[in-house]
């Protein structure tokens, strides 16, 4: 892609030492952030990736997919697809039940752009192949409790039913549909979409992309749809999908989820709207200040992220430039790396266990051998290398996965590993006995219970 100009800090009116004291703050205080980027005028003024994250990696964003799902129900009005009033029975007409209810019967795009379908809990977890191929036919079978408009719930399935409805329509996927009217003119290449079985893109989660492209898409929706004297987007649509459409003040949300949600975009509790994703994937939009910031992180309370953005970037916007200054904010930014596991690079445990097969009995974890710088885990009869590096993160045979590992103690050896394409680290402690070992294995966020196999060697 074409990327973003570049600017500093001072240049377009943003203190640099705010920046400083952002991340200072965000080590401190949050558990992983991946990244961060700040746009002002047009501009980066700010980028810095945690090592082992880098700017080259596309990275899972969650729930920030369903403000581009609402960017393609936006195009497909302007072309005379659909309109908002168009009625679900209508444009997915082989998905439904047997008998269709009043409230089914009510159903609109409104309604499921809005999070107001009627369904008294979230339908995501009936999006899964255990529930068969048909994802729309499942959530369209569900009963709806309230009727359509009337009631709020976040609700990921009904961000589903829109790309099935965008699939039926244009008999191409949602991201093809993108491809040539939103991601091409923005440069955006190398994205990916999960699929259901039925190859529709999962519409409200799934997509992947970096940084700079979700920068780059907030960018364009600070510019209401306009890029390079080209409208892509319609300003009327952005500044209606960013607008409050539903009262969500009662909501259990935290305090920035109770701002108010548009289609498919959230209100800021301070100023703008925002894309966002589960564990702290963010694109602010900040019309105010002519900004735009995108964190990538894995945070289980991503509300913290928000608040030190208004604590320590908000403020410091200004409109005029700054005198420059000392503060080597590019210095900062290039070095910033996740703390690798503090030990020791070997230990005389090493020599009497390399080599050797573990075994595991009842667990989905069936072996384990360790050899210097390589843990195997075996799965299902396959086994998968994991090597790690002491003081540095060091990238499996696929480059997906970056470890780092030490022992803690003569007979513990701890290795963290970062899938750098989401948020998801797994941490694998090994204590070894005279004759067996014990593996723990936990994971740093998760939707509901965090994972933990804690498995003992025959």
């Amino acid at each position: 892609m074409t990327p973003l100009p570049r600017s500093t800090p001072e240049a377009e009116g943003l203190s640099p030492a705010a920046i400083l004291n952002f991340v200072t703050a965000a080590e401190e205080q949050l558990e992983s952030l991946h990244s961060l980027m700040v746009v002002r005028h047009g501009r980066v003024v700010a980028e810095g990736w945690w090592n082992p994250y880098a700017a080259q990696h596309p990275h899972l964003m969650f729930s920030v997919s369903k403000s581009f799902t609402a960017t393609a129900i936006g195009l497909a009005i302007g072309e005379g697809l659909l309109t908002l009033a168009d009625l679900v029975v209508d444009l997915l007409p082989d998905d439904l039940p047997a008998q269709i209810d009043p409230h089914l019967a009510q159903l609109s795009v409104r309604h499921l752009l809005t999070m107001t379908t009627g369904h008294p809990t979230d339908t995501v977890s009936l999006a899964d192949d255990s529930h068969g191929d048909n994802w729309a036919r499942t959530i369209l079978a569900q009963p709806l409790e309230f009727a359509p408009g009337t009631h709020y719930v976040y609700n990921s399935g009904a961000s589903y039913l829109l790309s099935a409805i965008m699939h039926r329509l244009t008999g191409e996927r949602l991201f093809d549909y993108l491809t040539p009217r939103l991601f091409d003119p923005l440069g955006i290449v190398g994205a990916t979409w999960q699929t259901c079985p039925r190859g529709i893109d999962a519409g409200g989660w799934g997509l992947s992309i970096t940084t700079e492209q979700l920068a780059t898409f907030g960018q364009l929706l600070l510019q209401r749809g306009e890029w390079n004297g080209t409208r892509l987007v319609g300003a009327e649509w952005i500044d209606e999908a960013t607008s409050i459409q539903v009262d969500t003040s009662d909501t259990e949300h935290d305090v920035d989820g109770r701002q108010g949600y548009g289609y498919q975009f959230w209100r800021n509790r301070p100023t703008g709207y925002r894309a966002d994703g589960a564990f702290g994937q963010f694109c602010l939009v900040l019309p105010e200040q002519d900004a735009v910031v995108v964190l990538t992180a894995a945070l289980p309370v991503a509300q913290r992220a928000l608040d030190l953005v208004w604590q320590h970037l908000l403020p410091a916007f200004t409109d005029h430039p700054l005198p420059e200054t000392t503060t080597d904010v590019t210095a900062t930014l290039t070095s910033l790396a996740l703390p690798t596991v503090v030990g020791e690079s070997s230990s005389p445990t090493l020599a009497r266990v390399a080599g050797i097969r573990f075994d595991f009995e009842d667990s989905p974890v069936t072996t384990a051998m360790l050899e210097p710088g390589l843990l195997t885990i075996g799965r299902g009869g396959v086994d998968r290398p994991l090597a790690f590096g002491h003081g540095e993160w060091v990238a499996s045979a696929d480059g997906r996965v970056r470890a780092s590992g030490a022992w803690v103690a003569a007979d513990r050896l701890v290795v963290r590993a970062h899938n750098v394409g989401t948020p998801f680290s797994r941490t694998f402690t090994l204590d070894f006995g005279s004759d067996t070992v014990t593996l723990d294995i936990t994971q740093n966020v998760a939707f509901g219970d965090l994972p933990h196999t804690h498995i003992v060697s025959r």
